[in-house]
């Protein structure tokens, strides 16, 4: 199984568990991450959420074969029902990052309300190389968190950034060495057992409840973009030479 959950003193973890493909995301782990999010955020004995990776790598994004096999097409794909899952959510949600979290691995990241990187953390949003455009409302919320200049950078350009970029920028709370980052996010998560359950709950959505409906519109404006973008010429050049493990040409476009 690759997307492993369990209950443990309060806290839902959520273990991104498939290091063999660098964690990379099918459509039955998106589909698991929301079903275990929904069920959290139901469960009274549930208090915080925490979404973790491996010792070596939180998500290398999409599985690109499983994707262009089967792309989402509705609202219904398993991919908006965890983006869905993520925002509705109304319990605390807690992120873990080692090693590369890219695309949604960092974009996912922008729905949290911690995040702990470790030291030797890298995150991307790829994007545009790939002949997309952003998803999960990161085109709102990056801008929104790092200005519209650096947003470029890592937007546009798609250039990667360290956790203690992640952290100047306002994506995440705090670097950690790589060993310390689970168990101090875990700390964190179980720190929520000792406050009253409902006044953190209405806390949260009042914390949001001016953004929500952006969020949400975005992720649909995005989404329709993204679905014809996926049938574009520079998208299928994109894809073709990542399988061919090659450097795409975009000259004739």
């Amino acid at each position: 199984m690759s997307i492993k959950t369990a209950i443990v003193n309060g806290v839902q973890t959520i273990e991104i568990a498939r290091p063999e493909k660098k964690n990379a995301l099918t459509r039955a782990m998106y589909q698991e991450m929301a079903d275990a999010l929904v069920t959290a955020n139901a469960d009274n004995a549930v208090r915080a959420v925490l979404i973790q990776g491996q010792p070596q790598i939180f998500t290398s994004g999409n599985d690109i074969e499983d994707f262009m096999g089967s792309p989402p097409r509705d609202e219904d794909a398993p991919v908006f029902q965890f983006m869905r899952a993520m925002i509705g959510c109304d319990k605390p949600i807690v992120a873990a990052v080692n090693g590369a979290a890219i695309g949604i691995g960092t974009t996912l990241l922008l729905h949290c309300d911690f995040v702990y990187v470790a030291d030797d953390a890298r995150l991307a949003m790829p994007f545009v190389s790939l002949g997309l455009v952003p998803e999960f409302a990161s085109s709102l919320l990056v801008p929104r968190l790092m200005g519209p200049r650096r947003a470029a950078e890592k937007i546009l350009l798609g250039d990667p950034f360290t956790g203690e970029q992640a952290v100047e920028c306002g994506i995440a709370n705090a670097v950690l060495p790589a060993s310390e980052v689970m168990a101090h996010a875990r700390r964190v998560a179980e720190r929520f057992n000792k406050l009253p359950p409902s006044a953190v709950r209405e806390s949260k959505q009042l914390m949001r409840r001016h953004s929500k409906d952006e969020v949400l519109a975005t992720i649909q404006a995005e989404a329709e973009i993204f679905s014809a973008r996926l049938r574009s010429p520079e998208a299928m050049e994109a894809f073709q030479a990542f399988f061919q493990k090659r450097q795409p040409d975009f000259s004739k476009f």
